[in-house]
């Protein structure tokens, strides 16, 4: 069996909006994802941790800086020539104590790649810029991790990181064209949008194999 490693934060997690805890099997999309592949040679391992940034370490939270723990996941899972690397992170870099541009965030993007490809210059590696953060999710009641600079940064993501994959050879999809933020916190997405997602990432799968 090959492998496809969705290495991201708590929207490749499953987190339940609002509620602090996970979706089950068969709703969060990596394993939507993993449904769909049936009877093909490909599995999804999922590698999502809530707060996971790209370069940043999390000053209330340890493990998680990208850079810092893909490395030792590449080495957990192994993943051969034939396997693929989906990446899907920038949402929390997008906090206000973290004060970076949509190209720093980016740049954060590209350790990331370079990585997987000094691990192995045959994996292929699926970008995907993440889901815009709501209009209100900085606001009384959301998430004061954000401020209302976030939601922009967020919004431009999907241009730099489309320029990351150019750069880097890699595949790109824009996660923002398929699924949007529950409106419970402005910021995780629900069961319908977990299916979109899935949806959307396994037809570029199946693209990507027949290049």
């Amino acid at each position: 069996m090959r492998q496809i490693i969705c290495f991201g934060d708590s929207n490749t997690f499953g987190y339940i909006p609002g509620t602090g805890k996970r979706f089950p099997w068969g709703v969060r999309w990596t394993s939507v994802l993993d449904e769909k592949l049936a009877g093909t040679d490909l599995r999804v391992v999922e590698e999502g941790l809530v707060g996971r940034t790209t370069i940043f370490e999390d000053p209330l939270r340890d493990g998680r800086c990208g850079v810092r723990l893909l490395p030792v996941i590449l080495e957990t899972h192994a993943p051969s020539d034939e396997d693929l690397i989906v990446i899907m992170l920038g949402t929390n870099d997008c906090k206000a104590i973290y004060g970076a541009s949509p190209e720093v965030i980016a740049k954060g993007v590209a350790r990331l790649v370079r990585q997987v490809k000094a691990y192995s210059d045959k994996v292929k590696i699926l970008i995907v810029s993440p889901i815009h953060l709501g209009e209100n999710v900085w606001k009384e009641g959301f998430d004061p991790e954000f401020d209302e600079n976030s939601v922009e940064i967020s919004k431009k993501l999907a241009a730099e990181y489309r320029k990351i994959s150019k750069a880097e050879n890699t595949y790109f999809l824009d996660a923002s064209e398929y699924a949007v933020p529950s409106d419970t916190d402005q910021e995780h997405m629900n069961e319908e949008n977990h299916k979109k997602l899935a949806t959307a990432i396994y037809e570029n799968i199946m693209r990507m194999q027949c290049a």
